[in-house]
C-alpha cells in the first residue's frame, strides 16, 4: 500500500503525502476500493492553514500504530476543503445536522456509496474533555461496521434522505425593497457592539460584506447610523491585533471581543475583501486611516501572497517555528518588552507604549500582539515609523509561516477587484498592474477553450477540480472591476463568457442557484448555500456580477436572473443580516439602479477625460458601472452613440432606462454620483 497524495497540487494534501496513512484523494477509485474490500471510508477534510488540522495530523496521522489500524480497517480519503468546497459543503451540512456544530478538521465515516453514518471534527489521541480518543472512535466504527452492518447502512441511507428533503425556504423570486433593507439595518443595529465595533460576541470575524452594505446604504439614503457603524468597526479593527501593525493585512478573526488576539492565519479572501472595504470607506469619508490600511493591505497581498506566475496564494499559516524548533501559533507576530529592547534600544519604551506591549503580555508566555490602543499620548511620528520599520526588518529574520501556494480562482477574482479599485482610487498603477497580471493568469491557466474554469492552480498548472459557482461569480466580479478601471472591454467580454455558464449550468428552474454545475460530479446532495460567511456565497456573488453585467450591456436576461437570485435576500436579510451582507449590498445597487456611467473623450490619456473617469471611480453610488473610451470605440455597449459635447470629453449617467443630460463638468458628475 502507498500514500497516493504525492502527485496532488494541493499544499494541504502534500502536507500529508509522507504520512504512514494510506491516503487516497477524493476519487471514484477510492470508493471502488472500499467496495472491493467491503470497508467503510474515513473522510478527513481540512485546509493548509488550519491549526487543529495540523495538531490532529501530528497526533494521529503521523502515528504508525494509528496509521496501521486505519489502513487495515478503512479506506482513507483526504480532502482539501479549499479545492473541493462542494465535498466539504455536503458533509459539513450532515455534521452540523447531526451534532449541532461543525468545523475543521472534519472527520466523517462513509459507506462505500459515500453515504455518511458517523461524524465529528477534531478527535484527540487520548480521551479529553468528554471527547473519546480517535482510537476509541475508530474501534467503535469498525465494530459497528462488522457486527451491525445492515443497521449502519440503513442509518446512512436515512441521513442522505433527510438531507435531500431539507429544502430551504428561499422566499420566492422577488428582490428585496426599501422595507427589507431598513429591517436588515435595524437588526444589525441590535447586534452591533457599540463599545468595540463589530457584531456579536467572541470570536469576532471581520464583517467586510456587512460593511459594504452599510456604506452603500448610507450612500443611497444618507443614514448616518449606517456610516457610523462602518467607520467605527473599521477603525477598531485597524487599531487591533487582528491587523498586522508592522506588515499590513488582516488575520482570520479575533478570539476576543476587543480585536486584540487574532487567530493568526492570513487568508487571501479576507484581505481582498477588506482592502476593498477600506478603499470604499476612504471614498465615502476621506479617512486617512482608511487610506493607510487599504494601501498597506494591498501591499501585503502583493508582497507576501503573490506567486511567481502573477496569481495570489491562498493563505499564510497561523503557526511558525518559535526559534526552538517548536511550531507555535503566532510566533512570527508577537513581541515581548525584552525583544523590543533588543531591536530598538532607546526607542523600546516608546514602541511598547505605542503598540501596547506590556510586561504581562496580551498573548501567551508574556508576549503581546501589537495593536494601537486608544490613548491620549502624542507620539513622535518619525520615531514611531522608524521603530516600525526596524521591527519589521527584525521580524523578517524569524522563521516565516508556511504559505499555501495554491491559486483559488474565486479568491483571485476578489483580489483582482480589490487591487484594481484600490490602485485606481489612490493612483497606484502598480496595483492595477498586479490585478491585470492575476486576471491574465486566470484566463491563461484556469479558463479552458469552452470558457469553463478550473477551481485551482499551482505553479502555473491547473488543478483537476472544476470551478464552482463562487469561482465563476467572483472572477466575473474581478473582470468587471478591471474593465471599469482600465477601459479595456475585453474584460467585460470575459465576464460575459463566465456569466453565460452561470445562466446555463448553475441556475435552477425556479431561479435559485446551485453551488455546483448541473454537469458536475454527483454527490449525495447538490450543494446550495446562499449565506455569506468568510466570503460572498456563490449565490450572492453571482447576483452582483449578473446585475453589473446587465447594467453594462442592457441584457434583460442577466438582470432578471439577478433579481430572482435576490429573492433569498428578501427572505434572510431582515432575519440574519450578518450572514447575507453581500446580498444586501447587491440589493442596494439594485434599488439605486444601478447607475450606468459612460465617459467619452478623444483619447484615454487625455487629461480632461481621465479627470472625468477618476471622478466617476470615486463616486459612491451603490454598484455603479463605468465604461470609458473614445466615441468611435466598440469596447463597451455603454459608449454607443455617446458623442463628445462641443468637442470636449463628457460623462453620461443613466439609470433604469432614463439618462441625464451629458456633462463636461467633473464637479457636476461628482454631485450626481455622490462622493
Amino acid at each position: 500500500m502507498a500514500n497516493r497524495l504525492a502527485l496532488e497540487t494541493s499544499p494541504y494534501l502534500l502536507q500529508h503525502a509522507d504520512n504512514p496513512v494510506d491516503w487516497w484523494p477524493w476519487s471514484d477509485e477510492a470508493f471502488d476500493e472500499a467496495r472491493r474490500r467491503n470497508l467503510p471510508v474515513l473522510l478527513s477534510v481540512g485546509y493548509s492553514s488550519c491549526h487543529w488540522c495540523h495538531v490532529m495530523a501530528h497526533e494521529s496521522f503521523e502515528d504508525r500504530t494509528t496509521a496501521d489500524y486505519l489502513n487495515e480497517h478503512f479506506v482513507n480519503v483526504k480532502v482539501d476543503r479549499e479545492e473541493r468546497p462542494d465535498v466539504d459543503a455536503v458533509y459539513m451540512e450532515a455534521v452540523q445536522a447531526a451534532t449541532g456544530h461543525g468545523g475543521w478538521p472534519m472527520t466523517v465515516f462513509l459507506t462505500p456509496d459515500a453515504e455518511p453514518f458517523y461524524f465529528g471534527t477534531y478527535f484527540p489521541p487520548v480521551p479529553r474533555h468528554g471527547m473519546p480518543s480517535f482510537r476509541q472512535v475508530l474501534a467503535g466504527v469498525t465494530q459497528a461496521w462488522n457486527e451491525r452492518h445492515d443497521e449502519v447502512t440503513e442509518v446512512a441511507g436515512q441521513i442522505v434522505r433527510d438531507l435531500t428533503q431539507r429544502e430551504m425556504a428561499f422566499g420566492g423570486t422577488d428582490a428585496p425593497g426599501e422595507q427589507e433593507l431598513a429591517q436588515a439595518l435595524l437588526a444589525l443595529t441590535r447586534e452591533y457592539d457599540a463599545q468595540r465595533g463589530g457584531f456579536g460576541a467572541a470570536p469576532k470575524f471581520p464583517p467586510s460584506m456587512v460593511i459594504e452594505f452599510l456604506l452603500r446604504h448610507h450612500a443611497r439614503t444618507g443614514a448616518e447610523g449606517a456610516l457610523q457603524m462602518a467607520r467605527d468597526t473599521c477603525e477598531r479593527m485597524a487599531r487591533g491585533g487582528i491587523y498586522d501593525q508592522l506588515g499590513g493585512g488582516f488575520a482570520r478573526y479575533s478570539v476576543d471581543r476587543d480585536w486584540v488576539v487574532p487567530h493568526f492565519e492570513k487568508m487571501l479572501y479576507d484581505n481582498a475583501l477588506l482592502c476593498r472595504v477600506y478603499t470604499h470607506l476612504w471614498r465615502s469619508t476621506g479617512s486617512e486611516l482608511a487610506r493607510r490600511v487599504a494601501l498597506e493591505t494591498a501591499d501585503f497581498m502583493v508582497r507576501e501572497l503573490r506567486t511567481e506566475q502573477g496569481g495570489f496564494a491562498s493563505a499564510l499559516d497561523a503557526d511558525s517555528d518559535d526559534g526552538t524548533g517548536r511550531h507555535v501559533e503566532g510566533a512570527y507576530y508577537v513581541w515581548t518588552p525584552e525583544q523590543l529592547r533588543e531591536v530598538l534600544h532607546d526607542d523600546a519604551e516608546l514602541a511598547a507604549q505605542h503598540f501596547g506591549v506590556t510586561e504581562e503580555g496580551t498573548f501567551e508566555e508574556g508576549a503581546s500582539v501589537l495593536q494601537l490602543p486608544q490613548q491620549d499620548s502624542v507620539f513622535d511620528a518619525a520615531r514611531v515609523e522608524s521603530a516600525r520599520v526596524r521591527l519589521l526588518a527584525a521580524r523578517a529574520t524569524r522563521p516565516a509561516p508556511g504559505r499555501d501556494d495554491k491559486v483559488v480562482a474565486a479568491w483571485n477574482g476578489l483580489a483582482v477587484a480589490a487591487l484594481a479599485e484600490t490602485g485606481a482610487c489612490f493612483e497606484r498603477p502598480d496595483l492595477v498592474e498586479a490585478a491585470l497580471a492575476a486576471a491574465d493568469l486566470l484566463v491563461r491557466v484556469h479558463l479552458d477553450e469552452h470558457g469553463r474554469l478550473a477551481r485551482t492552480s499551482k505553479d502555473g498548472r491547473a488543478g483537476a477540480n472544476a470551478g464552482v459557482l463562487e469561482d465563476y461569480a467572483d472572477v466575473a466580479e474581478g473582470f468587471l472591476a478591471l474593465a471599469s478601471v482600465t477601459g479595456e472591454g475585453v474584460w467585460l467580454d470575459f465576464a460575459g463568457l463566465l456569466l453565460d455558464h452561470v445562466l446555463t449550468r448553475f441556475v435552477g428552474e425556479d431561479g435559485t442557484l446551485f453551488d455546483t454545475a448541473a454537469d458536475a460530479e454527483r454527490l449525495i446532495r447538490r450543494p446550495q448555500d446562499p449565506t455569506d460567511n468568510a466570503a460572498p456565497s456563490g449565490w450572492t456573488a453571482a447576483a452582483g456580477a449578473l446585475l453589473s453585467y446587465a447594467a453594462h450591456t442592457g441584457s434583460e436576461q442577466h438582470r432578471t436572473a439577478a433579481e430572482r437570485a435576490l429573492g433569498v435576500v428578501k427572505a434572510l436579510g431582515p432575519r440574519v443580516p450578518r450572514f447575507i451582507g453581500w446580498g444586501l449590498a447587491v440589493a442596494e445597487a439594485l434599488l439605486d439602479g444601478p447607475k450606468e456611467v459612460a465617459v467619452v473623450g478623444p483619447a484615454l490619456d487625455d487629461p480632461a477625460t481621465r479627470l472625468l473617469h477618476r471622478t466617476a471611480l470615486l463616486g459612491t453610488a451603490p454598484g455603479a458601472v463605468l465604461a470609458w473610451g473614445t466615441p468611435d470605440g466598440d469596447e463597451f455597449p455603454l459608449l454607443t452613440d455617446r458623442p463628445l459635447v462641443g468637442g470636449a470629453p463628457a460623462a453620461y449617467v443613466c439609470r433604469n432606462f432614463t439618462c441625464d443630460a451629458p456633462t463636461t463638468d467633473p464637479e457636476h458628475l461628482r454631485r450626481t454620483l455622490g462622493g
